[in-house]
């Protein structure tokens, strides 16, 4: 069992990827998701869990959600784990 040093859900607003080209959507939020959690947990190493991947890119390239609910760890070697927080 690992130990979490911290442990927070974030509600991540995901508007701006509205600003690239359709096509391009889903990937840009799984970068912004990654560093909005870097930049609020103070890591740059970022891993996320494959259900925030199934989530975000569940309708597509064209349309990610708008915010996303994820529950972050941050580990004792500095690292960041993430995954989807349930309703």
């Amino acid at each position: 069992m690992v130990d979490n040093l911290k442990e927070q859900v974030y509600v991540i607003p995901l508007g701006s990827v509205r600003r690239v080209p359709r096509w391009r959507r889903s990937a840009k939020a799984m970068k912004d998701i990654r560093e909005f959690l870097g930049h609020h947990m103070k890591s740059e190493d970022v891993k996320l869990d494959s259900s925030i991947n199934e989530k975000v890119w569940s309708r597509g390239s064209q349309k990610p959600p708008a915010r996303i609910r994820v529950r972050a760890m941050k580990l004792e070697d500095g690292q960041v784990q993430a995954e989807l927080a349930e309703e």
